[in-house]
């Protein structure tokens, strides 16, 4: 299952028991819309393990500058409340399931 992540709820999430990652993305962005059906498909497998969450940059424009994030889509992986990686661009499923694996 996948969250919202906002600026008022990003630091809640990122400081919680499970790893977090967030998906930095826009409507208009088409590698976001391509990544999109991956990002909520392996959400749902990784359920109760880590939580997922997207991040709509034209809402959160300061989620994005505190993370220096300049091209979406952006993965951002945090464990333990810490940033521990970084992805951007579009990502196929087998690695984005590699880097969720990392987190765990």
């Amino acid at each position: 299952m996948e969250v919202t992540i906002t600026t008022e709820n990003i630091e809640q999430y990122r400081t919680g028991e499970l790893p977090l990652v967030v998906d930095l993305w826009a409507t208009w962005c088409g590698p976001c819309r391509m990544i999109a059906p991956i990002v909520s498909k392996l959400a749902e497998e990784y359920d109760g393990k880590l939580v997922v969450g997207k991040c709509d940059v034209e809402e959160n424009d300061d989620v994005a500058a505190e993370y220096r994030v300049r091209n979406i889509p952006t993965l951002l992986f945090f464990k333990g409340g810490e940033l521990v990686g970084k992805h951007v661009g579009a990502i196929t499923e087998g690695d984005l399931r590699k880097k969720f694996d990392e987190l765990l």
